[in-house]
């Protein structure tokens, strides 16, 4: 059979743009193939839950867009297909003088880019809604939730399905091969024939591109470990929303924070540590073949002269518990070591060119064979549905 698309990868955004895509023209034929016996199974279902309300992105860019409408488009999913969320909001807190110019640039980021009843709360103000904090100020943001992307995907597999799309699960794909415009995806379980690949396989995403492309490609992804630890039930009642400090402008993570989750507790964390093979969720998770590749990327070198600071901290944190916790109780004070308990671990695709530059921005790149999504770090599961409809329109005028 010939597929006009072949979709690497059954994460949230591969499972939207097939969706997406089936919507919009219902007589396209679309495989989707999955290295893992499960959709989900790697950065959408080790994420925090955290539904994005789009503050931190730089108005006109990539993320900020899709944030945004994704955030939307996700919520109207949820309520066709009965999904349980709660948009229990956020605050954003300084806790030292120099962080206050960030909060302000963030609070006009926010209203730059459209977030409704955002309010900055001097101390008083922040101790009514978390009376537990420590802070100089914060941005309250009301439209941050929390949900189960892990569900949210399998409820967009039963829905692709029920649109006559294929997903192949335990199929990792193993080479891509092109003759005059048709495609050939050679899997561990057999071939597929299709007119256009699109690629949305995270961690491997680059690997992927590869095989798509002649030359070598400038984008390395470095997969970076989130480690959480989660309160103790007896002092849970410390957190009632989300809690978050003002993140390094420099570096793209958004530091050790609070959440609740739909299911029930409060998560702290997470660190960002290399890890030391894409699919390393254990601290000592080890594959010379990918550690090499990474130690050996020159864009990679270039990020650990110019952050090994930074790195050496996170580093640090990952086998400390002392370090953790006083990295929390910047926020709360009144956490203790004893109140953490090992929580999960997630990976994150964090995609680095040649010349050190950590990509902020989702990246998709197209070339004869595919349409790469290359970078798509968070917001990337609340702003799935939005890529979705932004690659499938991609699809579509190419088809």
């Amino acid at each position: 059979m010939l597929y006009d698309v072949i979709v690497i990868g059954g994460g949230i955004v591969g499972l939207a743009t097939a969706l997406r895509l089936k919507e919009q023209k219902p007589t396209i034929r679309i495989i989707i193939i999955e290295k893992e016996n499960e959709v989900a199974a790697h950065q959408t279902g080790n994420n925090s839950g955290v539904i994005h309300s789009g503050l931190y992105y730089k108005p006109g860019s990539l993320k900020a867009k899709n944030c945004i409408e994704g955030y939307h488009q996700l919520l109207d999913f949820c309520e066709q297909e009965n999904i349980p969320y709660e948009l229990c909001g956020k605050i954003v807190v300084a806790t030292q003088k120099e962080q206050l110019q960030i909060l302000d640039d963030l609070f006009e980021r926010g209203q730059q880019n459209g977030l409704q009843n955002l309010k900055m709360l001097n101390v008083e103000e922040m101790r009514e809604i978390e009376p537990h904090v420590k802070g100089l100020k914060a941005i309250k943001v009301p439209q941050t939730g929390i949900i189960n992307y892990k569900l949210v995907s399998q409820r967009m597999a039963d829905k692709i399905r029920s649109l006559d799309a294929e997903i192949r699960l335990g199929e990792r794909v193993s080479s891509i091969s092109e003759v005059e415009g048709r495609s050939t995806v050679v899997t561990n379980k057999g071939s597929y024939e299709g007119k256009l690949i699109v690629n949305c396989a995270g961690l491997y995403s680059d690997k992927v591109a590869q095989m798509t492309e002649k030359e070598p490609i400038d984008i390395r992804i470095t997969p970076f470990r989130g480690e959480y630890f989660e309160l103790k039930p007896e002092r849970q009642h410390l957190v009632k929303h989300l809690i978050y400090p003002v993140p390094d402008p420099n570096f793209p993570f958004l530091g050790v924070h609070f959440t609740r989750m739909i299911s029930g507790g409060i998560e702290a964390g997470p660190n960002a540590v290399m890890a030391f093979r894409r699919e390393g969720y254990k601290k000592l998770d080890f594959k010379f073949s990918e550690l090499w590749e990474t130690l050996t990327w020159p864009g990679f070198q270039k990020v650990a002269v110019k952050y090994w600071q930074t790195g050496l901290g996170e580093m640090y944190r990952s086998f400390s518990k002392g370090a953790f916790t006083r990295a929390l109780q910047e926020l709360i004070p009144e956490i203790e070591a004893d109140d953490l308990i090992p929580g999960g671990a997630g990976v994150r695709a964090q995609a680095c060119d040649r010349t050190g530059g950590l990509l902020d921005d989702f990246a998709i790149i197209e070339n004869k064979q595919a349409i790469n999504v290359l970078n798509a770090p968070s917001p990337a599961a609340t702003s799935a549905l939005s890529i979705g409809n932004a690659v499938s329109e991609m699809v579509l005028k190419r088809l």
